[in-house]
């Protein structure tokens, strides 16, 4: 297996890319897999001088441009035919990688995996997915959380078949649980997009629907995929995210202004450490876009080394589990209108 690691891609590149190059050959999960790194040969040549000992598992591509983060996506990617990130994906299209990890610019991200590695055979819009920590020790994923803004219901109707296979596979969930992200749980609430979409989820055959589920219930475990579009799958996890760092700053805040509740912190750091480590996107490495055909991998923006690993191992996991061939089988024998 080859992973296409986007040197240059993230915040915190290349260091960050690097590093968590490093510590993902360090896992289990790595073995018999091959890293081909993108970017600039000064830093790819430097870093391989450094590493010796790891030198045999890598292979370097140099690239001459960046996208940065800002840039408009579609304009980069037919611009900059020689960056790291537009070189990363046509490996991914031409089969000389499985899967590419890139921490860069989500639309460009996007753009590029549609435009150059295309969409699977019956795949109406490829979307993202992305876990959320449920308070029965598991994980909720929601998708779309951001590709698509504007939906109909037939691609929400895909997303929830596309969830579905990529918990079965990755994740080893049976029959995966899923719900349609709404204003209620009745079944005439929501507008015309998820009135629609709830009709044809509960005809359909193969799929574990439960029903409407509330924002509320997002981390309560009782969906396994959350179905939504882009636009409020994203404002569903951008809040969540805000929330979780808000709630830990004003309880370290409280407990730090007084000194019963700085007793209270020692007493309690271990398990507000075990809470933070849940909580803590980069423990969940990166969300997949699901539907294209080969596999892709957005890390966060500001991914740290561990980050980058972590979306490192999600894609091998992705990658052996054939996630992309199933959602390809299914596609084709379904004709799912718009």
């Amino acid at each position: 297996m080859k992973l296409a690691m986007d040197v240059m891609g993230g915040d915190n590149a290349p260091q960050a890319v690097l590093d968590g190059c490093l510590a993902f050959l360090k896992e289990p999960e790595a073995e018999g897999v091959t890293l081909r790194l993108f970017g600039e040969q000064r830093i790819l040549d430097a870093f391989i001088a450094a590493h010796p000992d790891e030198a045999a598992r890598f292979e370097t591509v140099y690239t001459t441009e960046t996208i940065g983060m800002g840039e408009h996506p579609t304009e980069a990617i037919r611009k900059k035919k020689d960056s790291s990130l537009v070189k990363a994906i046509e490996s991914v299209r031409d089969r000389e990688a499985d899967c590419i990890v890139s921490a860069g610019s989500t639309g460009a991200v996007l753009t590029g995996a549609t435009l150059i590695i295309r969409r699977l055979k019956g795949i109406k819009r490829p979307a993202l997915a992305t876990m959320i920590p449920t308070i029965t020790g598991g994980c909720t994923e929601i998708i779309d959380c951001g590709a698509n803004t504007d939906c109909k219901p037939g691609y929400l109707v895909q997303f929830a078949l596309m969830g579905a296979a990529y918990l079965e596979a990755v994740e080893g969930v049976k029959n995966p649980r899923v719900g349609l992200l709404n204003n209620g749980t009745e079944e005439e609430k929501g507008n015309a997009l998820t009135k629609e979409t709830h009709q044809r989820l509960k005809a359909m055959e193969g799929v574990n629907f439960i029903g409407n589920v509330e924002a509320r219930e997002l981390m309560m475990g009782t969906v396994d995929v959350l179905v939504c579009d882009g636009f409020d799958g994203n404002v569903v996890l951008k809040t969540t995210e805000g929330v979780a760092k808000g709630i830990s700053a004003m309880l370290k805040q409280t407990l730090l202004e007084s000194t019963r509740g700085k007793m209270a912190g020692l007493i309690g750091k271990p398990a507000f450490a075990s809470l933070k480590k849940k909580l803590d996107y980069t423990e969940y490495g990166g969300a997949p876009l699901l539907g294209v055909n080969g596999g892709v991998i957005k890390g966060h923006g500001s991914s740290d080394a561990k980050s980058i690993k972590n979306a490192m191992l999600q894609a091998v996991r992705l990658v052996r589990g054939g996630v992309t061939e199933k959602i390809g089988a299914f596609a084709a024998t379904l004709n799912i209108e718009d």
